[in-house]
């Protein structure tokens, strides 16, 4: 309950540094600032969520390459040129090979690991990773 207050307090500074300045006529500007410190003031006093395992593979650097693919994609909404078309379809095929580069490795690592499990003869564990191949679609 504690974050609650942190993040009500949060809030009220935000907004009141804002009132300090003088309204500007342009809506988007004062959407966009209140969009903004709404979502700083939950980063300060809620934290980040932790990445959900659905993918063991998925890891730090492919949210920078999300994070990379999002911007060039803003940036082609913007102003769609055809430098950020190519831009934007040069980092989403980096993006993509790499995440493929990285589903790759993990299934390889799965089936060492199923190898070893089947050389030493740990049944158990040797069942149990081949369930969770053939679990889902």
């Amino acid at each position: 309950m504690r974050w609650i207050y942190q993040y009500q307090i949060e809030i009220s500074n935000r907004f009141a540094a804002l009132e300090n300045l003088h309204g500007s006529k342009d809506v988007n500007r004062a959407w966009e600032n209140n969009n903004e410190n709404i979502k700083t003031s939950a980063k300060i006093s809620l934290g980040l969520d932790k990445l959900k395992q659905h993918r063991p593979w998925f890891d730090e650097e492919c949210l920078g390459f999300l994070d990379q693919r999002k911007q060039a994609k803003m940036q082609w909404v913007q102003d769609p040129s055809q430098s950020n078309v190519d831009n934007r379809n040069n980092v989403r095929f980096v993006a993509s090979r790499h995440f493929r580069n990285k589903k790759k490795e993990s299934l390889k690592a799965k089936i060492e690991e199923l190898e070893t499990n089947s050389k030493i003869k740990n049944i158990r564990y040797l069942y149990r990773g081949i369930s969770d191949f053939k679990k889902g679609y």
